[in-house]
């Protein structure tokens, strides 16, 4: 394992004084599973941090780097630079796979490549970072590649919610968000309505504003948030 540790300390650019940390990002709760009596920890608790850093270093690069942009834009490039396949490619960059602990059954079905998998072990990744070396190290880090990410993303944005939420959605789940009218109200010159929208029987927002289209929109934001405040 420390050979395997030096090889992608090098791939970091970072050498871990405290190499443990290096060592829990790469271990997925399968392997403890089948060997629970290991003395290793999985990586949801750095994944935890991880995602927290991540979106915190995120959303400064958008604000300090895109002036421009208004708080609609500034969050739709945000889901595009945050959301699981993003995250999985950067991993895949790294050639994080190679490194992490699996147990049999997510051997043997392909988790080395599943981009969930790889978008929690870059989240863990960035959470052990933070801890060795401090929040200015995970930017250096987040920064090479949400430079090269957001250049990629130039004039390919989403154009609303519902676009980038739609994106999500098929991403995440190889679904469509399904929009529902819950109720309206108010004069015909003055209508208000309520829209949730939904994946299967999960309700992920429900949105109000004077046309359904709009009531849609702000559905859609909220349910970006929510889906965002998860995790991959």
């Amino acid at each position: 394992m420390g050979h395997e540790l030096g090889a992608l300390e090098r791939a970091l650019g970072i050498t871990f004084r405290d190499r443990s940390l290096l060592s829990q990002a790469l271990v997925h709760r399968s392997y403890l599973n089948e060997n629970p009596d290991s003395h290793l920890q999985s990586n949801e608790r750095l994944e935890f941090l991880g995602d927290a850093v991540v979106d915190a270093l995120t959303a400064d690069y958008i604000f300090r780097n895109y002036p421009e942009k208004g708080e609609g834009e500034m969050t739709l490039l945000r889901s595009a630079l945050v959301r699981t396949e993003t995250l999985a490619r950067f991993a895949q960059e790294l050639k994080l796979g190679q490194f992490l602990l699996l147990g049999r059954g997510e051997e043997s079905d392909n988790g080395r490549e599943r981009p969930s998998i790889l978008a929690d072990a870059f989240e863990a990744l960035v959470g052990a970072i933070y801890l060795e070396a401090g929040l200015e190290c995970a930017r250096a880090f987040v920064t090479r590649f949400l430079e090269a990410e957001a250049k990629r993303w130039q004039g390919r944005l989403p154009l609303d919610f519902k676009s980038a939420l739609q994106i999500e959605i098929q991403g995440r789940y190889n679904r469509t968000p399904e929009y529902r009218t819950l109720a309206s109200w108010g004069p015909d010159h003055a209508r208000t309505f309520r829209v949730e929208v939904r994946v299967g029987s999960e309700v992920l927002g429900v949105g109000e504003g004077p046309s359904k289209q709009a009531a849609q929109q702000e559905a859609a934001r909220q349910a970006l948030e929510a889906l965002r405040s998860r995790g991959p």
